[in-house]
C-alpha cells in the first residue's frame, strides 16, 4: 500500500467507462466536489462520478456557476480527487476556459489529472450554469474546431471527449439539434443537449442520436429539465445521467441545520444521531491504513 494507490494514467480511468458505453449499459453519476466527497460516493458503489464547473465555483468560491473559477482551479480539484480515488470521473471543461488552443491545454491537463472523460460546451466566455437566463454561444464552426482540437490533444483514445450544447434557451430547439449534429460529426465521444424542456423533447434527442453515440442526461433539482430516474432515463435511451448539484445542494442544507442548532444550544449534542462518530470517520477516510503505512516506514 502507498499513499497514492496507483498513479493515474491517460486514458487508464476512461477505459472502464468507454467499455460500459459501448456495451450499451447507463451509467449514473453523482455530483462530487472534492476528494471527500468522491470517496464517500465511490464506497456507496457508483460506476463513475461527475465533477461540475458549478460545484468547483459553490465548493471553492462559495460563488455562483458564472465562469468565475479558471482551469488550475478545476484541475487541481480534479488531482486531488483522482488521487483518492479509482472511479472514472466525468469533468466538465466548461467552454474548455479560451478558444481551440486553451481547450487543447485543458484537454491535456485534465487527461494527466486522471479525467475519464472531458466535457467542453458552446457557449461562449464567461459561461453560466446551463439552467440559468441569458447564456450566449459561440458559432457552431467554431466549436466544432474546439472539438477536433479537444480531440486531436488527447493522448489516448480512451480518454473521452463529451460534447454539450446551450443551444435550446439561446437559439431553439431544432438549432440545438443542428448544432447536436454537427459535433457528432466531429468524431466525440458522447453528445449533451442541456436544458431539454420537456420528456417529448427527451424523446426526439434519444430518437435522433441514442442509436448512434452515448447521451447524457442531467438532472437538476429545481432546473430547466424533468428529473426523471436513471431506470426511466435508460428506457428513453440515454447511456449516462448526471446528478451534479445534488450533493452541494444536500450539504448545504445539512450544514445550515447544523450551524444552526450549534449556535442556539452551544453544543453539537442534538445533532449526534445525524452525525458520524469520531471513529466512524476515521474508518470512513482509512485512517487505520495510513497509520499501518507510517510504521511501516518508521
Amino acid at each position: 500500500m502507498s499513499l497514492r494507490d496507483e498513479t493515474p494514467q491517460p486514458g487508464g480511468r476512461g477505459a472502464d467507462l468507454k467499455r460500459r458505453l459501448a456495451a450499451g449499459e447507463t451509467v449514473l453519476a453523482p455530483g462530487v466536489y472534492d476528494a471527500f466527497t468522491a470517496l464517500i460516493a465511490e464506497r456507496a458503489g457508483f460506476d463513475a462520478l461527475y465533477l461540475s464547473g458549478g460545484a468547483v465555483a459553490y465548493t471553492s468560491l462559495g460563488r455562483s456557476d458564472v465562469g468565475l473559477t479558471t482551469a488550475k482551479e478545476a484541475v487541481d480539484t480534479l488531482w486531488r480527487i483522482t488521487d483518492r480515488v479509482s472511479t472514472p470521473v466525468i469533468v466538465d471543461g466548461d467552454t474548455g476556459f479560451g478558444n481551440a488552443l486553451n481547450a487543447q491545454r485543458t484537454v491535456r491537463d485534465f487527461e494527466r489529472a486522471g479525467a475519464a472523460m472531458i466535457q467542453l460546451e458552446d457557449q461562449s466566455f464567461p459561461k453560466r450554469c446551463g439552467h440559468l437566463a441569458d447564456k450566449t454561444l459561440v458559432p457552431s464552426a467554431e466549436m466544432c474546431g474546439k472539438l477536433h482540437a479537444a480531440l486531436d490533444a488527447r493522448r489516448s483514445s480512451e480518454t473521452l471527449i463529451l460534447a454539450r450544447t446551450d443551444a435550446i434557451a439561446v437559439e431553439g430547439f431544432d438549432a440545438a439539434m443542428d448544432r447536436a449534429e454537427a459535433y457528432l460529426q466531429c468524431g466525440v465521444d458522447a453528445l449533451f443537449v442541456e436544458a431539454v424542456n420537456t420528456t417529448e423533447q427527451m424523446d426526439i434527442v434519444c430518437k435522433r442520436f441514442g442509436e448512434r453515440i452515448p447521451l447524457l442526461a442531467n438532472m437538476v433539482e429545481g432546473g430547466k429539465t424533468p428529473v426523471r430516474s436513471v431506470e426511466e432515463l435508460r428506457r428513453r435511451g440515454y447511456r449516462i445521467v448526471i446528478f451534479p448539484g445534488g450533493t452541494a445542494r444536500f450539504v448545504a442544507h445539512g450544514l445550515q441545520r447544523y450551524y444552526a442548532s450549534l449556535l442556539a444550544n452551544g453544543t453539537t449534542e442534538p445533532m449526534w444521531p445525524q452525525m458520524l462518530t469520531f471513529d466512524q470517520l476515521n474508518e470512513l477516510i482509512g485512517t487505520p491504513e495510513l497509520l499501518a503505512l507510517t510504521s511501516r516506514y518508521a
